[in-house]
């Protein structure tokens, strides 16, 4: 009868020692992680070769030094260095706001205020790029995360609106999988032409809360000449009502 006790106890130290384990790893992964001000962060831009390159987005910071070519001065993505722009990674505005301005809109800011819930999925998806390409160091203390690293109401917001993004975006593809897009090509000498193998081509407006940009976008799309006459389909400007092909 003693042979059970002795399995019962020795089942449990080890699961006490693994649990002992987890926790000083977890302790240690959270100690490793630093939180930056935004002052402390600009110190990482790339102008300092003694010093790694960082980057933050949405509160998140990465190590990105080893793509100094792309992230150090002079590189195609320097602009990012030292800061958070999550907003940049979406609108391609890379001009710093000057203090008297008064628009947040623009430039290399984190704010995604007026985005689109389907822009604000895309900013994720390159946080999401960062965590499995690069080193996360810390996080930036700030709009995102509280001064104890923990993720603030903005966060939290912007990962909601993110997932309601997505699924905004996979009701886009079941929408548009129903109309066929045009088939297309362009050429620096000869332009650009849609055409339709069955139907014909009209241009027709995405509705805005499932738009890819976030504003009124329009897309190719081929129709049977009995569904011509549906309301929002647009003529290409050139091209004859009946015709398969039209120059853009």
């Amino acid at each position: 009868m003693a042979f059970p006790a002795k399995k019962f106890i020795t089942s449990s130290f080890f699961g006490f020692t693994l649990l002992v384990a987890l926790v000083a790893f977890l302790l240690k992964f959270n100690s490793s992680q630093k939180l930056f001000t935004v002052e402390e962060l600009a110190l990482y831009n790339g102008t300092d070769d003694s010093l790694p390159i960082l980057l933050g987005i949405l509160g998140s910071v990465f190590d990105v030094t080893k793509g100094k070519s792309h992230y150090g001065a002079g590189g195609g993505y320097s602009h990012f260095a030292g800061r958070d722009a999550s907003r940049a990674f979406v609108s391609g505005n890379f001009t710093v706001r000057s203090k008297q301005r008064k628009r947040i809109r623009d430039g290399l800011t984190d704010s995604l205020r007026g985005l689109s819930s389907t822009e604000v999925h895309s900013v994720v998806g390159w946080r999401d790029f960062y965590f499995r390409s690069y080193k996360f160091v810390g996080r930036l203390v700030g709009r995102y995360h509280d001064s104890q690293g923990n993720p603030t109401k903005y966060l939290k917001g912007a990962e909601a609106k993110a997932a309601r993004g997505a699924q905004l975006m996979e009701k886009q593809k079941e929408m548009e999988a129903k109309q066929p897009s045009c088939n297309s090509r362009w050429s620096q000498d000869d332009g650009g032409e849609v055409w339709c193998d069955n139907g014909f081509p009209r241009l027709v407006q995405r509705p805005l809360e499932i738009a890819l940009t976030g504003k009124m976008s329009k897309r190719c799309a081929c129709y049977n000449e009995d569904q011509l006459g549906q309301p929002g389909l647009e003529v290409y400007s050139g091209c004859d009502y009946l015709a398969k092909r039209c120059r853009v």
